[in-house]
């Protein structure tokens, strides 16, 4: 089998692919580091790719979207990661988004979709009070 990648894949391909290069604390097994490791690792690319656009936009540097391309990358590999560590397959998580944005905006995004968001069961919020004090309570009830 060739080293080289196939010209195009799917999503399952490419969380085998970066599977690949996670080491043990990015497996199932190691779940508790795993996790932590993944949403760190999700957090600070994230944070490049906010900093890159961020020179763009307040700097006024030019766009570097050679160097914004790569931190996506890097972003995609930690998700993918998150899901080995979950046991999830990255395309099946991709398909329940692609459904609940659906469900949430089934005409394309508008501001009252995003509001009444459809995919979210309703919440019920009270007051009570006694001798303590007044508590808030909010219970999100089943769909």
């Amino acid at each position: 089998m060739s080293d080289a990648m196939p010209e195009r894949f799917d999503l399952n391909r490419y969380q085998q692919e970066a599977a690949r290069t996670g080491g043990s604390d990015l497996k199932p097994e190691n779940r508790e580091k795993g996790i932590q490791c993944a949403a760190l690792g999700l957090c600070g690319e994230a944070g490049e790719v906010a900093d890159l656009i961020k020179k763009a936009v307040h700097h006024r540097a030019p766009m570097n979207e050679a160097a914004l391309k790569k931190e996506a990358g890097d972003v995609l590999w930690y998700i993918a990661h998150l899901c080995n560590v979950m046991g999830w397959d990255l395309r099946d998580v991709a398909e329940g988004n692609v459904a609940k944005l659906r469900t949430r905006y089934p005409d394309g995004f508008n501001t009252a979709d995003s509001i009444a968001r459809r995919d979210v069961a309703p919440v019920a919020q009270w007051q009570t009070s006694d001798a303590h004090g007044t508590v808030e309570v909010s219970v999100r009830l089943p769909r």
